[in-house]
């Protein structure tokens, strides 16, 4: 099976079973014998769902009858087309035309294969202008291929040109950064040794680097040997708001796969005691052997709720509540989280707020609590924080909330408060 025809496999599973993307992708590219190609059939499934919008909306122009309305197989095949021809640069728009075609001739619906080649032939020819109305929610959502509910949540609570960075930015790959494991090596030397394993790196501070050229990890010998590990420079500046210092307690409740354990252990210079717990031994496991690759010895794990409170638990210096959340910092990352509705997400607040508010019971008089998502709306981030200082007495706000914008540092979008128990 060629490339596009594994890459349209993935997207028909997506589409009509309602699939994970990163599931129906591992599972079509399981079933060949060959590493070859995987890295087209990858591009080609992300870039075709980011863009399905836009997509969708140059396919309604040449339709006859609505894009919702057209079956499955026929839909994906005309996708998976109008993505090669508008948004690759590599692939020539016969190729594009040809094997989408042939994707179709090869299905029960072969009967289609002249509407496929036409509207894609009119596509090739005839290119694409984003739209320029009146309606700047319209304009957005086709642009950055955004559903119009969530452009207008994005323009509502952060304005125009937040919005905008952050809908921008969602589109296309995300930087890498590395956080520098400063127990074993420094980031000028670290970037030298980067570079010799053929990554380009560019150090960012003292404790990270963004890389621009990179495969697997686990193919390089600086991971191996410990001398980083990869995370988002949003999730540092959280680790940084925490503080931790040398011989303090500290507790990260909700901590797998263990990123931000691993930097504040790291910070700590592996002295003191780090808590990290997760609800599910498997991810426990994740975080046991991150710490052992890493050398960090302060680790220990629990296998805990985050939302019952343990009575087993010491009192901490600091608490971090890194809690989950609806993901609308990470859009970039997980393709799917854009086509979900705002209002899905109000079921989460209460959860991420008993998490908070049971979290904060480990904070000893005078410890730090730090609250974060990873997402961008005022319900789970600001409203959440305010409620838990109208309930809880006892601690006040240390500092302004941070909201992160992707254009501030490249990052995911974040929030991060951090609170003080009196």
């Amino acid at each position: 099976m060629n490339e596009r025809a594994s890459a349209y496999k993935v997207l028909l599973k997506i589409l009509k079973n309602n699939s994970y993307s990163n599931i129906a992708l591992d599972s079509v590219l399981n079933e060949s014998d060959s590493d070859s190609g995987s890295s087209l059939v990858t591009n080609l499934v992300y870039g075709t769902l980011e863009r399905q919008i836009t997509i969708d909306y140059v396919l309604s122009k040449y339709l006859k009858q609505p894009v919702e309305k057209t079956k499955p197989e026929i839909l994906v095949a005309l996708r998976l087309g109008v993505y090669q021809l508008l948004f690759t640069d590599k692939i020539p728009p016969f190729a594009a035309v040809n094997e989408s075609v042939n994707i179709i001739k090869k299905s029960k619906f072969s009967f289609a294969s002249g509407l496929v080649n036409s509207v894609l032939r009119k596509v090739a020819d005839e290119g694409f202008v984003y739209p320029e109305t009146e309606d700047i929610i319209f304009n957005l959502s086709i642009k950055y291929s955004c559903p119009e509910e969530l452009v207008k949540h994005y323009v509502d609570n952060y304005g125009v040109d937040n919005a905008t960075d952050i809908l921008s930015s969602s589109i296309g790959s995300a930087p890498v950064f590395l956080k520098v494991n400063t127990l074993k090596t420094s980031a000028s030397v670290l970037k030298e040794t980067l570079e010799i394993e053929g990554v380009k790196a560019e150090i960012k501070d003292e404790n990270a680097l963004k890389i621009s050229s990179f495969g697997s990890p686990e193919n390089l010998k600086s991971f191996n040997d410990g001398l980083f590990h990869v995370q988002d420079y949003s999730c540092i500046l959280c680790c940084k708001t925490l503080g931790a210092k040398e011989n303090e307690t500290v507790i990260d409740v909700c901590a797998s796969p263990g990123g931000k354990s691993f930097s504040i252990a790291e910070m700590m210079n592996n002295k003191g005691k780090v808590i990290s717990c997760d609800l599910y031994s498997q991810r426990v496991g994740l975080i046991e052997s991150g710490a052992k690759r890493l050398g960090i010895d302060i680790i220990e794990t629990k296998e805990n709720d985050a939302s019952v409170f343990n009575s087993s638990f010491p009192l901490a210096d600091r608490v971090l509540c890194d809690v989950p959340c609806s993901g609308l910092g990470v859009i970039r990352r997980k393709k799917e989280i854009r086509f979900k509705k705002p209002l899905e997400f109000d079921n989460l607040c209460d959860m991420q707020y008993n998490i908070l508010t049971v979290s904060s019971k480990y904070v000893r008089s005078g410890g730090v609590l730090v609250y974060s998502t990873c997402t961008l709306n005022p319900k789970e981030n600001e409203e959440n924080c305010n409620r838990f200082l109208n309930e809880h007495k006892d601690f006040r706000k240390d500092g302004e909330y941070i909201n992160i914008f992707p254009k501030m540092y490249d990052s995911d979008g974040f929030f991060i408060a951090r609170f003080v128990r009196e």
